[in-house]
């Protein structure tokens, strides 16, 4: 009888031991999984109404090289994120009597070649790097430093500041466009799980940052799961999307909730199969664009047609940017270490014109320090 209760005894204790370390550990999981969420609430809320991080510092020279022409080399001008910084360039260069010459290099790394060539031999005093990836172009760079010819970049390496041979790198941080991202999509589902499929370039050393770090930040939510990373062509949108679309909606079903372009050109070129599909213009799977922000872009998620948000550049800020750092360059000056803050932009608060334009009074900044009107 005693052997009995001893027996009892030991069995109690065991589902006394065992039964509180399950219930805490499905509270941990739990507490995890409301940590995740809540914290992309959080970050979503403070990122769509963020005011902060527009302006640059006054740190400059006053103008330099009045007549100097600067070659833009272009790697797609079909791109609107390109086509949006060239814009800011153009009109940061008329304010120091520049003149920019846009070489296309047409969306192929011999088109980007011959165009970087091209610039090298009128002999430019500047080249900026449009979207062009500096390591793929790293022997015309090289080329162009040997000649006396500095290079800019703007999208053309992983990270922003001087890298590649380039003076520096203009780009907002790909993690914190990464992060914004798939923040949203974590914010939105809440505690429902979700599938994404990425699309990304591997033409690009920004392009593959960020898809890595949209999947990283993704898998940290228990509810959330990457389906697919495709590597898919920036410039090919339009012809190679919608068949992947379809065959991607057909693969995952109601598991396909967002995909995630890189640029926002992915999101255009998925439209039509969306459409075809059936599919609400507001429905899912929701386009979210990490990067650029482009007029295209913004008019979709203002008329709410097949793109929820997008992680928006600066653009015109940024083509200042760049301004700047080539006339600190010429006058013999240090480059303003400093990286803008990319725009979270929804229907919420989609701007009014064709582009994410912080109102920072960068303009006046940049122009004090040039001492010019």
């Amino acid at each position: 009888m005693k052997k009995l209760q001893r027996v009892s005894l030991v069995a109690a204790l065991i589902v006394t031991l065992v039964v509180p370390s399950a219930v805490l550990a499905n509270q941990a999981s739990a507490a995890k999984k409301k940590d995740v969420v809540a914290a992309a609430i959080e970050y979503v809320s403070n990122s769509l109404s963020a005011k902060s991080g527009f302006t640059p510092p006054a740190v400059g020279s006053k103008a330099q090289k009045a007549g100097a022409t600067v070659a833009f080399v272009a790697s797609d001008l079909s791109n609107g994120g390109i086509t949006g910084v060239l814009a800011g360039v153009k009109e940061a260069a008329a304010h120091l009597d520049w003149k920019i010459k846009v070489y296309d290099g047409q969306a192929t790394p011999s088109g980007r070649t011959s165009a970087m060539n091209a610039a090298i031999a009128d002999k430019v005093d500047a080249i900026i790097l449009g979207g062009t990836d500096a390591t793929e172009q790293a022997a015309q760079v090289a080329a162009a430093t040997a000649a006396g010819i500095p290079s800019f970049g703007w999208h053309s390496g992983p990270t922003p500041g001087p890298s590649l041979g380039m003076v520096t790198n203009v780009t907002t941080d790909p993690l914190v466009v990464s992060r914004t991202a798939a923040s949203y999509a974590i914010a939105k589902s809440g505690k429902k799980k979700f599938g994404v499929v990425i699309f990304t370039d591997s033409q690009y050393a920004v392009a593959i940052a960020k898809s890595n770090a949209i999947a990283k930040e993704i898998k940290k939510d228990p509810y959330g799961k990457v389906l697919e990373i495709k590597d898919t062509p920036i410039s090919s949108t339009s012809q190679l999307m919608p068949a992947i679309i379809a065959s991607m909606l057909q693969k995952y079903g109601k598991n396909f909730t967002y995909f995630f372009g890189i640029n926002g050109a992915y999101a255009n070129g998925a439209a039509p199969a969306l459409q075809s599909a059936g599919i609400k213009p507001t429905g899912a799977p929701y386009a979210i664009a990490a990067g650029d922000g482009d007029a295209a872009e913004l008019n979709r998620i203002r008329t709410s047609k097949y793109q929820l948000a997008t992680v928006a550049e600066p653009l015109y800020l940024q083509g200042w940017q760049l301004i700047d750092a080539i006339n600190s360059t010429f006058a013999g000056g240090p480059v303003a270490k400093w990286v803008a803050a990319p725009g979270l932009i929804d229907k919420t608060n989609v701007p009014v014109g064709n582009s994410f334009d912080p109102a920072s009074g960068y303009r006046s900044v940049y122009l004090k320090l040039w001492s010019v009107d």
